[in-house]
């Protein structure tokens, strides 16, 4: 094995599983947004329950993008504080969808 394809090989088993973590976000913000979508329709979810969560979507969103375009991955901390933002727009999705 040449040493090129060693240090290839190095990088993405390095590299691999924080573009993962990067790509769960984004499916968790997929499954989200149709929740939101699904309210909508059903009624469930306001004009002005949907301005805060979509405002509060974009937020998120930008903080995700900031976070990977500052370095090369995201780290612990930036994952776990991403997951706690998302886990409280997941709540508040539901209390909307509920009340």
């Amino acid at each position: 094995m040449s040493r090129f394809t060693y240090v290839a090989l190095c990088a993405v088993a390095i590299f691999l599983p924080t573009v993962a973590s990067a790509g769960e976000i984004h499916h968790l913000e997929v499954n989200q947004q149709q929740r939101i979508d699904h309210g909508v329709q059903n009624g469930s979810i306001n004009r002005a329950e949907l301005r805060t969560l979509e405002r509060r979507e974009a937020l998120l969103e930008a903080a995700r993008k900031r976070d990977i375009h500052s370095s090369v991955h995201l780290n612990n901390q930036e994952r776990r504080r991403l997951n706690q933002q998302k886990n409280r727009l997941s709540r508040t999705i539901y209390r909307y969808k509920h009340n």
